[in-house]
């Protein structure tokens, strides 16, 4: 029997699955890490918690299981996008990992716009320059901790941190590339003119791969400490959002998913390079060769409704654990009785500020239209509300952009929420569906392992065979009427908020 892996270095944790050919699971490993904050709007990880996270669940999965070393044929590996790590001469970490969220680069954003313009960005990119993501990062620490920049050697994304752990090869690929606005977005490698205006030298950047293709093969060292073969495969992978695309069968023209993990994500497949040129979505080389994707994304999505449960749901937790139950199954049973719209009450979800369609590090979270008359249960659901409604911003931009939509995937922890799915398939007016299989990025890291050592003759071959819907949700026409005006006043108060969002960013 052949096995194959697939790695996801998430925000929270890392998930770790072997599966069998027929893309069952086998075994699974979770194990999670803590996420740092400095400062109000920074977020860090510690990359060696990440790779202490993999060997640990690598080596869970093998004696789970009870593979033989040689069964494991290939390992794929996904992640979050646009972390920052920097490697000095040896291969150790100076500093670290500037994640995803954090939201410290503003002024970076401006130097980047006055070194080359808005417009040249978006042609070699895709995408206007983003405080998130990885090229603003480097820019930071360059100004301001310019003594880890002069021992900085090499520059790697999370997942590409773990390649070169399990490997040690410096590698990437170009789902997760296309973050760093560093790539040649249509043309699939790195920009020689965008290093160049920046200074930053292409000997810092591993060589870039099609996400199928083998980037090298497990250390013997680690091979030994995780009881696999050295002769197991790492191919090259996928960013998160990329891998999740491949696990949900969102491989062609006319797909799209919506996942609503830490952050929320529309994503929908292209075989044409579709570029914004407002810069309000973002087009990605995607996981199958020769294509891409574009997403909206929305920062605080899982995230909103985890704050909230963290700060405000405990005997919701402590019902949870007495009945050995998930703390969401009782937060979806008491948001399902309060009607859409919340009795008049919206929230901006804002707490890591926004991309899609505002591209603004300074926005926050709001609540507007409190009142006595709301209880717990109402702001739970204008916190999932909330969320939905910054996914419709995403969908309908790529209407706008004539990127049609057939079918409409939900995934992620969010997309478990039957409550969560019937409020994106009300707004969105279409049926939302999921697919049976619930690995998600790992399974798609998996399917690409096994494209990469012939396992399976193509993406696409592999997910018709694999993929299978099941459950589906069809919108409700007075509900996506209620819904439609809601959506109207919430995205006007943004317009209304956003001079004071600035100048509640300058107060100390």
């Amino acid at each position: 029997m052949n096995y194959l892996v697939g790695i996801d270095v998430g925000t929270s944790a890392t998930k770790t699955v072997l599966f069998d050919e027929g893309g069952n699971v086998i075994a699974w490993a979770s194990k999670e890490y803590p996420l740092y904050q400095p400062e109000n709007g920074w977020a860090e990880q510690r990359p060696e918690d990440w790779r202490d996270a993999v060997l640990e669940t690598l080596k869970e999965v093998m004696e789970r299981s009870g593979a033989a070393p040689g069964d494991v044929k290939s390992i794929g590996l996904s992640g979050q996008m646009h972390g920052l790590v920097m490697l000095d001469e040896e291969g150790q970490v100076i500093r670290p990992s500037i994640i995803w969220c954090d939201q410290r680069t503003g002024r970076e954003v401006e130097d980047m716009l006055s070194i080359m313009p808005r417009e040249r960005w978006i042609q070699i990119t895709a995408n206007p320059p983003l405080t998130g993501w990885t090229a603003a990062k480097i820019l930071w620490v360059r100004k301001h901790e310019p003594e880890n920049y002069r021992r900085c050697r090499r520059i790697l994304l999370p997942k590409d941190y773990i390649r070169y752990v399990l490997t040690g090869v410096f590698a990437t690929e170009v789902s997760d590339a296309s973050g760093m606005q560093l790539l040649d977005v249509p043309g699939r490698c790195w920009s020689g003119e965008v290093l160049e205006k920046l200074d930053i030298p292409e000997a810092w950047l591993g060589k870039v791969y099609e996400s199928c293709q083998i980037t090298g093969r497990l250390l013997p060292e680690i091979a030994g400490k995780v009881g696999m073969d050295a002769a197991t495969a790492v191919v090259g992978g996928a960013g998160d959002n990329a891998a999740a695309a491949v696990g949900t069968g969102v491989v062609k023209d006319g797909r799209a998913f919506t996942t609503i993990g830490t952050s929320g994500v529309v994503f929908a497949h292209s075989s044409q390079v579709a570029i914004d040129p407002e810069g309000r979505v973002h087009t990605c080389c995607c996981a199958v060769p020769g294509a891409w994707h574009v997403m909206g994304v929305t920062q605080g999505a899982g995230l909103s409704l985890k704050w909230m449960k963290d700060n405000f749901c405990e005997d919701y937790s402590l019902q949870a654990r007495a009945e050995g139950r998930d703390v969401y199954d009782f937060i979806n049973r008491d948001v399902e009785n309060v009607p859409p719209g919340s009795s008049r009450l919206i929230y901006l979800p804002y707490l890591m500020g926004e991309r899609t369609p505002h591209l603004d590090a300074d926005c926050r979270g709001v609540f507007f239209g409190l009142s006595a008359i709301h209880t717990r249960a109402h702001v739970l659901r204008s916190v999932m509300e909330g969320v939905a409604y910054s996914l419709c911003d995403c969908n309908d931009i790529l209407k706008e952009m004539g990127i049609g939509v057939e079918t409409m995937m939900a995934c992620g922890g969010g997309g478990k929420s039957p409550v969560w799915r019937q409020m994106l398939s009300d707004l969105y007016k279409c049926s939302v569906q999921t697919v049976k299989q619930s690995e998600g990025p790992a399974l798609g890291a998996a399917i690409l392992a096994g494209v990469g050592c012939g396992v399976y003759e193509s993406v696409e071959k592999a997910c018709e065979m694999l993929i299978s819907p099941e459950t589906l949700c069809e919108p409700r026409q007075r509900e996506a009427e209620v819904y439609e005006s809601y959506h109207r006043l919430y995205r006007r108060l943004y317009g209304a908020l956003k001079e004071e969002f600035q100048e509640l960013s300058a107060l100390r």
